[in-house]
């Protein structure tokens, strides 16, 4: 199997190659988009490809005359070459993230991946799903990427401050040849790992491990949208924007259709009536699932619990109930999913006590198992190794 590359910057992944032994140029161009985010963040200039290094100090807070980029950019950057926008603040980093989130809104929406994009991703890093770049540069990006939101390839390129108003501004710039190549070279690298990631055989479909390479490739294909709607804006090669590229639901679908191929077989110990393995079957056929045989890949084991409490001064009588359910595969009989539930009810019989007890029970399983098994299926990663 393969191994995944790529980078993290913005709070959004930027997935770079998927062979073990990227072209040198890919690799390149992936350090450079590293060097461009994080310097956006530090508020200084970032090296353009093949120029020298940025300067260690940011941008010198420019005082006195107020520039004329402060009430027209495009009096000093041509709107044919640059984007930009200008923000304002009580302070310098104020004024520098109200100018990057203002150059954000230039393009009608957010450059960040939603939280569980991004905490996808940096578990994927941290289980070594992916492989990540030794370049420190890199490895730095990926740590802040999570506390960035800005736009790739975005610098800050100038700062004033306002004394009598004590009102600092900066302007924010993305030159749109720079963020043509980069972010089409994103999404061409992206769209291989895509088709990489599906390319299965059908028994490796028929597994959550099929299921979680979907997910997986649904959430490139968002990121991949992102950076398309970018290019409507800076432009790009032809066939390339949101319009051409595949929508990460079309992906979801596909893996939702999966499910009805996957079997999940449900053992209880000390049921009632099978009360609780009906609501465990339920839970699974609501989410798409096949109903399983005796000879199931992925079993869930439940063990059930139910023991009468007796409570000083109390004229009713209470049941215990504790539910544990574990979700198995049986390759190698780990657990994929440990889920337990447990509470109290009382009646003035035991019996209906413990009746009112497996009433609980199932309504629990019922309001909180589908959620749970909802979010390990989002998140569960594929196994590239």
């Amino acid at each position: 199997m393969f191994k995944i590359k790529y980078l993290a910057v913005l709070g959004v992944a930027v997935l770079i190659d998927c062979a073990s032994s990227p072209e040198p140029s890919r690799e390149d161009d992936a350090v450079a988009a590293a060097q461009v985010a994080v310097a956006a963040m530090e508020g200084r200039n970032a090296p353009v490809q093949g120029g020298p290094p940025a300067a260690s100090a940011p941008v010198k807070v420019r005082e006195g005359k107020e520039p004329a980029w402060v009430s027209s950019p495009d009096a000093v950057y041509d709107k044919n070459i640059f984007v930009t926008a200008v923000g304002y603040g009580i302070d310098r980093n104020q004024a520098e993230k109200d100018a990057l989130g203002r150059l954000v809104a230039v393009f009608g929406q957010s450059v960040q991946a939603n939280l569980k994009t991004s905490t996808s991703y940096s578990e994927a890093v941290s289980k070594g799903v992916v492989t990540v770049s030794e370049n420190t540069v890199v490895q730095n990006a990926i740590k802040t990427s999570a506390e960035m939101d800005a736009l790739i390839g975005a610098e800050i390129e100038d700062v004033w401050v306002d004394s009598k108003k004590n009102t600092y501004y900066a302007v924010a710039v993305l030159e749109k040849a720079k963020a043509s190549k980069l972010y089409t070279d994103m999404i061409q690298s992206n769209e291989r790992i895509i088709q990489d990631l599906i390319a299965m055989s059908l028994e490796e479909k028929q597994s959550l491990d099929g299921f979680s390479r979907y997910q997986f490739a649904a959430t490139i294909a968002d990121v991949n949208r992102l950076y398309a709607n970018v290019l409507t804006i800076v432009g790009g090669p032809s066939g390339i924007g949101s319009g051409n590229i595949k929508n990460g639901d079309n992906y979801r679908l596909e893996a939702m259709n999966l499910t009805k191929s996957i079997p999940i077989e449900v053992k209880v110990i000390d049921d009632r009536s099978n009360r609780i393995k009906d609501a465990f079957a339920s839970v699974f056929t609501k989410q798409g699932f096949r109903s399983g045989g005796t000879d199931s890949r992925y079993v869930l084991q439940v063990r059930v619990n139910f023991s009468p409490v007796e409570l000083p001064n109390q004229q009713n009588k209470f049941t215990r109930y504790a539910i544990e359910a574990n979700l198995i595969d049986t390759r190698d009989a780990s657990v994929l999913l440990p889920f337990n539930i447990n509470g109290r009810e009382g009646h003035i019989s035991f019996s209906e006590a413990e009746n009112r007890a497996v009433v609980a029970a199932e309504k629990k399983i019922n309001d909180t198992y589908g959620t749970v098994l909802s979010n390990y299926l989002a998140s569960v990663l594929p196994n590239t190794k």
